[in-house]
């Protein structure tokens, strides 16, 4: 059987991350799960200690490296030739992975794919399938609909996916590097979907391989401080991949126009908080 290692990145998820694990741990295709803890001081490591497998192997970070350090770690020590990367407050159907395997060795030039991404309640999440968040794209975001297109039946190449629940194909990971570490929190799986489909490799969504994804769970307790991340990891994809696109003067305007989003952010919040 074809075989897949699988790394997840936890920082105090409580419950969730044993849950996530046993998920994956009923793919008779899982070979290896490798927890990467930043420095947990929950009891989601505690709760996790009573998970009898040998296919578990937990690395503790002494802090929080940040995301996607915590994936590099993980892939870092994967051997498997596909590689799943999968947040803590994920749970993985049955089948699922085996779909995304099949799909990932489809074709040779397929270096990622991705599951349909559901909600608690069953509804579909956006992030699953998505376009890089140029200008344009996130102004028709922001101002046009929301509804997500179609599912289509079989798996289809994208743009990009969600780093809640990719795989990877590991000679394709090789080739094109490590995620990027100097995102701290989001968009590091953006900036590695550019980089993967840069060098060549397709990023397949696969409708019939079903995630249920539960969404900022260690991250609640800090959310200013999850919006100040993601907005900077915009500012760091814009300089990387549209400085040669945009003149000078329209990067000044898209960097005060998500740093002044941010402002108004933590505003918002400020006031919510005393309401």
């Amino acid at each position: 059987m074809n075989e897949c290692d699988v790394v997840i990145v936890n920082f105090n998820t409580e419950t969730f991350l044993k849950d996530a694990v046993e998920s994956v741990m009923r793919s008779p295709a899982v070979a290896r799960v490798y927890v990467v803890d930043n420095g947990s001081t929950d009891t989601s490591l505690e709760l996790l200690a009573q998970v009898h497998d040998n296919r578990l192997v937990t690395i503790r970070n002494a802090s929080n490296l940040g995301f996607a350090a915590g994936c590099n770690i993980g892939l870092a020590r994967a051997t498997a030739e596909s590689v799943l990367l999968l947040n803590p407050d994920c749970r993985v159907a049955d089948g699922a992975i085996e779909r995304l395997i099949a799909a990932l060795q489809s074709k040779d030039r397929v270096g990622m794919v991705g599951p349909l991404l559901l909600n608690p309640d069953g509804s579909e999440q956006a992030v699953g399938r998505r376009k890089f968040p140029t200008p344009r794209v996130v102004f028709a975001q922001t101002f046009g609909s929301s509804r997500p297109p179609p599912l289509p039946k079989e798996p289809v190449e994208i743009e990009a996916i969600s780093g809640a629940c990719m795989m990877v194909r590991r000679a394709a990971a090789a080739a094109i590097g490590p995620m990027d570490e100097a995102y701290f929190l989001h968009v590091e799986d953006l900036d590695w979907c550019m980089r993967f489909r840069q060098g060549g490799w397709a990023i397949l969504f696969v409708p019939d391989a079903k995630v249920t994804h539960q969404k900022g769970i260690s991250s609640r307790k800090r959310p200013l401080a999850v919006e100040y991340y993601k907005h900077r990891g915009i500012i760091l994809f814009y300089r990387k991949f549209l400085s040669k696109t945009y003149s000078r003067w329209q990067m000044v305007l898209l960097i005060i126009g998500v740093r002044s989003r941010i402002a108004g952010v933590a505003m918002w919040r400020l006031l919510s908080s005393w309401g």
